[in-house]
């Protein structure tokens, strides 16, 4: 048997905020808060499914540099533009980390400037 990732761990300024952003891109309700600001959220199912949970941890340092890890996510149920008209109704914003205008995919960032991709292939 092998391992799996079972959640995500991302330090925050407003961990909030993030989770709520999170939550609208992707689906997810909040699973968990704790009393230090913590908050974990994920799909109906809750932790141990087939998708990670996304822990929103907080922290007072902000966002320095590029990500070394990112999020790449896929429309279900729109075309790749109608997606990206949503997410940046949502509060993403476009980013630029290099890329040459000619990819298939939108590089954004979340409202902490964590950069994600919106990749044109629509998931079922």
């Amino acid at each position: 048997m092998a391992s799996r990732i079972s959640e995500l761990v991302i330090p925050s300024l407003d961990p909030q905020r993030l989770a709520a952003f999170w939550c609208e891109v992707l689906g997810f309700s909040v699973l968990d808060t704790t009393d230090d600001g913590e908050v974990e959220i994920g799909p109906a199912g809750g932790f141990g499914g087939l998708q990670p949970t996304l822990c929103f941890i907080p922290t007072t340092e902000p966002k320095a540099g590029q990500l070394r890890l990112h999020f790449d996510v896929n429309a279900t149920d729109r075309d790749q533009d109608a997606e990206l008209e949503r997410l940046l109704n949502l509060g993403a914003r476009p980013a630029d980390v290099g890329q040459t205008g000619d990819e298939p995919w939108h590089v954004l960032a979340d409202p902490e400037g964590n950069e994600f991709c919106l990749l044109r292939t629509r998931l079922r």
